[in-house]
């Protein structure tokens, strides 16, 4: 039995892994010249492969069916992922935040290891090929763009790994989607997920504050909130604590945000802190509660032409500083994608209803998680999982 997988990312490669393991012949196609190019792209930051926290709350961090992300990660899950990158030789340790790292902080060492332990299960790889067709028949007709020329292969079990829209650089464009849907398969909109959010800033906050973090904040979207820091450019806001939010701030009309600056005191205590005073509230807010040249812009923006007459106005913005956003950053420049082929589509093995042999894997399929090693566990267990649903109608 022949199996072909289409997309060279982490999804791809962990479902050629696991098929070819399990002694299936296994082709896999990428358009670009070689695999891996977005998993080198999260090396950047260290290649943050997985987390270190409970499972429960684990699975939590992903949209979508509860109960499938319960199988998937409990079938493969961050300790799984720690051990076969042990296997591989590529040590791993948790940082004081729960992400999980390789000891060398580096991408490629730990891809070279992986291609070449494929090669030596007989996985058989063919670049340059870009899928741009499928038919049909006693079994699958795969077409690809080669250079000028279509080439056609036959295989008897489809995986796709194609990946969502963001960094279409690396391959993933989305392109496939036409496909798909001339068989009825149904798909959600990509849409920009963990990517900055556009704000409005006037040019003294720019010129006070850009390129500056807001650190230990309480970010807030309605009932939504998240915790940590983020970082003011040109455009907007960026960091993981916006990032957190994104599926909060994409569902309102108006999209907008409240930052709590001081998160360790009360009104009260901002008021008393101010002491005495009964004017030029704002001055002697930076110096009284130790605001940074970013946190006290963003506390005037905040407070806008409000006519500050007490201490208490002022303390009430700084707890829920309003932050008005233009909309998210474009889709290409975003770490991942929301959207996708929907979960009602495919079985729990991740095969599509409609196209019976043919697998979905990373992120293919509609859901995301914030960032902090989720996104790559999630790619990793959906190619395991794909590629045991392989296994298992080989053997059916």
């Amino acid at each position: 039995m022949h199996i072909a997988i289409i997309g060279g990312g982490p999804a791809g490669l962990r479902a050629a892994e696991v098929a070819a393991g399990g002694g299936a012949q296994v082709t896999l196609f990428d358009g670009k010249p070689s695999v891996g190019r977005k998993f080198l792209v999260a090396g950047r930051g260290g290649l943050n492969l997985t987390h270190d926290e409970p499972r429960e709350e684990f699975i939590a961090r992903y949209s979508g069916p509860r109960d499938q992300w319960t199988s998937l990660i409990t079938d493969f899950d961050a300790e799984a992922l720690r051990t076969w990158a042990g296997e591989l030789g590529v040590e791993t340790f948790a940082a004081s935040t729960g992400r999980v790292y390789p000891r060398a902080l580096k991408g490629a060492p730990l891809l070279r290891r992986w291609v070449q332990r494929l090669r030596q299960l007989g996985v058989h790889f063919e670049m340059y090929h870009r899928w741009c067709g499928l038919r049909r028949g006693e079994r699958y007709q795969l077409d690809f763009q080669v250079e000028d020329a279509t080439k056609n292969y036959e295989a008897d079990f489809v995986i796709l790994a194609l990946g969502g829209g963001s960094w279409p650089e690396t391959g993933s464009d989305g392109a496939w989607m036409s496909i798909l849907r001339e068989f009825g398969v149904e798909i959600a909109p990509f849409a920009a997920a963990n990517c900055g959010w556009e704000v409005a800033w006037p040019s003294e906050l720019l010129a006070a504050a850009e390129g500056q973090p807001l650190k230990n904040i309480v970010v807030r979207v309605g009932e939504t909130e998240a915790r940590g820091e983020l970082m003011i450019t040109r455009y907007g806001l960026e960091g993981g604590t916006i990032y957190q939010l994104g599926p909060a701030l994409r569902a309102l009309a108006s999209p907008r945000l409240s930052i709590d600056l001081k998160p360790a005191n009360t009104v009260a205590q901002l008021v008393a802190k101010l002491g005495p005073i009964r004017c030029n509230f704002l001055a002697e807010a930076k110096q009284r509660w130790r605001l940074t040249d970013a946190a006290h812009s963003v506390l005037v923006f905040g407070a806008g032409s409000t006519d500050l007459r007490s201490a208490e106005s002022l303390a009430a913005i700084a707890k829920q500083c309003p932050i008005p956003l233009t909309g998210p950053r474009p889709l290409a420049e975003a770490i991942s994608s929301a959207g996708g082929v929907r979960w009602s589509e495919l079985d729990e093995f991740l095969m599509l209803k409609r196209l019976p042999g043919i697998f979905l894997a990373g992120e293919m399929i509609d859901w995301e998680a914030p960032t902090g090693g989720y996104l790559l566990q999630g790619c990793f267990a959906t190619g395991t999982r794909a590629a045991r649903g392989v296994l298992r109608q080989i053997e059916s």
